[in-house]
């Protein structure tokens, strides 16, 4: 079967579509009223909030701050939607090198998760975060899970809390290409945990926090509102992917890359060459999924009632984007270009804000 792709749409109905999809997240917080005004929904601008990040890799809505994650210097930066930025803190122990470093993070009941790579691997770590918005610190870290498999490239790195109270960590294969397919194995997979780290009496794999495999380097994870779950990976050198990831699942890798018809394996619902993909995090709101890409540099917005197509926004605006988050009213963009692998622009990199007007 060949690529399946969308047709690049038109500027102004992209930024409207995405306009759209915060209004949409604004509905579900104003669901419990009696009657809404009516939304007319022009194209908005793109807006600059914050600039000068060095490689930064993920974010994680707090309140109506923005935390984000800086790969190689470890810090971690609160950012408000007025510009104002400031360090939280910086994780102790990380290892920076190639595609490792302070990876992905993620917020639960006032605690800060962080995926990071240490001298023994990657690990995710659980720390208070203290005070209010504007003036965060981090309090003391404590070990989710350690253990996991790090190189120079392929280390996964996302976390995100699913609908089911879990958390969720992807990993990559470290290198090690046939580990994806061994369930024994940390790397190559999609893991599930209970929030202290402990593993779900209903995981697939019996004492296992093994949710599914065969994943070369997943980054981007995500729940519509039926509790259906994403994945955006890296291909090799064929074809990138985006999954629905189901409990045990087994999505190929190193066997098949991108669609295989094969019934040992769980393909794909949509691929797309490296180049013009490379899709990192994924956000996924009451209609999309929208996915970051890397080398393709550019948003894809994939419809959930058609998975198997997508429109293309901001292709070579803003060079590479890294991850997405949707808060009430506004869609997040962050870009990574300082990551050694992109051609950095004055200002790069950057957080952008796209609102309602």
């Amino acid at each position: 079967m060949g690529r399946m792709t969308g047709t690049r749409g038109g500027r102004g109905a992209l930024l409207r579509r995405a306009a759209a999809t915060c209004m949409a997240v604004s509905a579900i917080a104003l669901a419990g009223c009696s009657a809404a005004p009516e939304v007319v929904v022009t194209a908005p601008a793109p807006e600059v909030v914050a600039d000068g990040l060095e490689a930064p890799w993920s974010l994680a809505p707090f309140g109506e701050e923005m935390l984000v994650s800086e790969r190689d210097s470890a810090r971690v930066l609160e950012i408000s939607a007025s510009g104002e930025v400031r360090e939280v803190g910086v994780i102790g122990g990380v290892s920076h090198g190639g595609e490792g470093g302070l990876l992905g993070l993620a917020i639960r009941e006032g605690e800060l998760y962080s995926y990071s790579t240490g001298a023994d691997g990657n690990r995710v770590e659980r720390r208070p975060l203290v005070g209010e918005a504007g003036a965060l610190s981090l309090g003391d870290p404590v070990t989710v899970i350690d253990g996991i498999p790090s190189a120079g490239t392929h280390n996964g790195g996302r976390i995100a809390f699913g609908p089911d109270g879990m958390l969720y960590v992807t990993t990559g294969d470290a290198g090690d290409r046939q580990s994806a397919q061994d369930v024994e194995a940390l790397s190559g997979k999609i893991l599930r945990l209970e929030p202290d780290g402990s593993i779900p009496a209903d995981n697939p794999f019996a004492g296992s926090p093994v949710f599914s495999y065969g994943h070369r380097n997943p980054q981007g994870i995500g729940w519509d509102r039926d509790g259906a779950m994403y994945a955006s990976e890296f291909g090799q050198d064929t074809w990138d992917e985006l999954n629905v990831i189901v409990a045990g699942g087994n999505y190929g890798w190193p066997v098949v890359e991108g669609i295989a018809d094969d019934a040992r394996y769980i393909d794909p619902v949509q691929q797309w060459t490296p180049e013009e993909a490379s899709p990192s995090g994924i956000a996924v709101t009451g209609s999309d999924i929208l996915v970051a890409n890397l080398r393709g540099e550019r948003v894809r917005i994939v419809p959930l009632d058609d998975l198997g197509t997508s429109t293309e926004m901001f292709v070579g605006e803003y060079g590479r984007i890294r991850d997405i988050a949707v808060t009430v009213g506004a869609t997040w963009y962050l870009t990574n270009n300082t990551d050694g692998r992109g051609d950095p622009r004055s200002g790069d990199d950057r957080l952008i804000l796209l609102g309602m007007d």
